[in-house]
């Protein structure tokens, strides 16, 4: 295994899902990589859970502009954990997303499942 800057952006999205979930998220990690030789696949697996059940139920749950943050470091995390190393953001890409002022979520939070956040070319919404 080479070590690298895309080996660093992957544990960055690890450990981003890591802090949302409050457990390691290794068994939502291997759903998502065994599925991703198909992306349709992988949007089915991720599109019936909902981003709310996979937060950790031990906070309240997210609002407003917290909602807003959550929903980007999870979209972002992904897009770390891509399969694919050259398809993963840069670290410069990953600050600068977390940077940008955003506007609100256009659905309501509770409705927004993983399949949702699932974008493989980690756009900067």
């Amino acid at each position: 295994m080479e070590v690298n800057e895309k080996c660093d952006v992957y544990s960055f999205g690890v450990l981003a899902l890591e802090v949302i979930m409050g457990k390691h998220p290794g068994d939502l990690i291997s759903s998502l990589s065994s599925s991703s030789s198909s992306s349709s696949s992988s949007t089915s697996t991720t599109q019936g859970i909902f981003l709310k059940d996979v937060l950790d139920q031990r906070l309240p749950p997210p609002r407003n502009q917290v909602a807003e943050q959550v929903v980007v470091v999870v979209k972002l995390a992904f897009a770390c954990l891509h399969t694919t190393p050259l398809s993963r953001p840069t670290m410069q890409q990953v600050t600068t997303i977390l940077s940008k002022q955003r506007p609100t979520l256009q659905n309501q939070f509770y409705t927004i499942t993983l399949g949702q956040l699932f974008d493989i070319n980690c756009s900067s919404s």
